[in-house]
């Protein structure tokens, strides 16, 4: 889908922040040691962990670092919310020096599961388990076995220290959980509607295993002082780059010169082609009525989520009505169509360099009045955020 209608302040702009650029500039090397002022601990590229928690989902996947390096069983390791990565140097220079700790083995050692339903999904045949829906959807998008492992039972529902019930399956190095509440009422009502599959981001959740592993085995939490000159980590201090493949309908983004994440995407059809060349990211909604008439093709989409334009109105946004991501079919109106989980990742992710929080907009850019409870209980639009220059955005065919 496409905006055809322009935001005053945008016009003002216009001309600094989304022409085409005739060339992209270098990645450049950042820090090697940042610090997270939320656990109070250091993450650093000694042994490659830095980047392998840059690489693999960043907060989502692993949440904070709890530790600081450690040694336990004569390796290097670091403890995180979610997982605890070790250094084995006897794959050095290969892609596994890093590896996660097997923590679904650990904590689940002579625990039987139950069996669950296996008539449908992916069954593993290296443990004999079935991995479907929410959980597969997950699992493939987000790590897979570097991240996960094998499945090690079959999701069912689990009470939980406090009570609450959770639909969970374990994994070799994770335990996954499912968490309906995560889920606006308009997300669930636009799914069963257009027989789509969307999942949000925060639907399916890594459990705390970092934190219980380490708590059981008594290794210390406290936090350390920063060292000097240390910056706190942010996504923004490496430069940012998102590249949007026309062939293979792929959406990728780096930090410097390295690969964080990559997606299915769709892009601008026939005749509505998305517009190859060198832009950036210049505003960003976390939602937009997209209506209009172009072509003679009239749409009328309320609450596009995770907007963020880089070139007039073409944007990236998140995609509810169709689920036809990475498959070669290219269905919008020149924008480009992410799955609702991995555009509110890059939305987060793609951090911008202000100049004005908010514009205001054009008289006839009216927000149109919902058409259902779910959508009526939304956050309300707001003002589009504008800035000089964000990440860069590279469409090529």
């Amino acid at each position: 889908m496409r905006r055809p209608l322009l935001i005053v302040f945008v016009l003002v702009v216009l001309a600094s922040v989304s022409q085409p650029r005739s060339a992209t500039a270098q990645p450049q090397a950042g820090p090697q040691r940042v610090y997270f002022p939320q656990s109070e601990h250091h993450l650093d590229n000694q042994y490659g962990f830095l980047d392998y928690w840059r690489a693999n989902g960043q907060v989502l996947r692993f949440g904070y670092p709890l530790t600081e390096v450690i040694e336990e069983d004569g390796r290097p390791v670091q403890y995180f919310e979610r997982a605890r990565m070790e250094y084995h140097a006897e794959n050095a220079g290969t892609p596994y020096s890093v590896l996660l700790g097997l923590f679904g083995r650990e904590l689940t050692q002579g625990r039987q599961f139950p069996i669950g339903p296996v008539s449908s999904g992916r069954l593993f045949p290296e443990t004999g388990y079935t991995v479907f829906g929410r959980f597969l959807q997950y699992w493939t998008r987000w790590g897979g076995l570097p991240v996960f492992g094998y499945p090690i039972g079959e999701s069912y529902v689990e009470t939980q220290p406090d009570g609450q019930q959770l639909a969970v399956q374990w994994f070799e190095r994770a335990r996954l959980e499912y968490h309906p509440d995560n889920v606006h009422p308009f997300w669930k009502e636009r799914e069963q509607a257009n027989g789509t599959q969307i999942l949000q981001l925060y639907e399916i959740l890594m459990g705390q295993l970092g934190r219980e592993v380490a708590e059981g085995r008594g290794v210390s939490l406290a936090g350390v002082v920063r060292a000097q000159g240390v910056p706190d980590w942010s996504p923004a201090l490496w430069p940012q780059r998102i590249v949007i493949d026309l062939s293979d309908q792929q959406v990728t983004a780096y930090e410097g010169g390295l690969l964080v994440f990559r997606a299915g995407a769709s892009t601008g059809k026939d005749g509505f082609e998305t517009p190859p060349g060198n832009y950036s990211v210049y505003g960003k909604l976390l939602y937009d009525d997209m209506t209009g008439n172009l072509q003679g093709e009239e749409y009328d989409v309320r609450k596009v989520p995770y907007v963020m334009y880089f070139h007039l109105g073409y944007a990236i946004h998140g995609t509810y009505w169709h689920d036809r991501f990475g498959t070669g079919v290219r269905v919008s109106h020149g924008c480009v169509n992410l799955s609702m989980d991995h555009a509110e990742w890059l939305w987060n992710w793609a951090q911008p360099v202000w100049i004005r929080e908010r514009a205001q907009r054009v008289a006839s850019a009216k927000v149109l009045e919902p058409k259902t409870t779910a959508e009526a209980d939304l956050q309300p639009l707001e003002g589009l955020a504008i800035f000089r220059r964000g990440a860069t955005v590279i469409v090529q065919d």
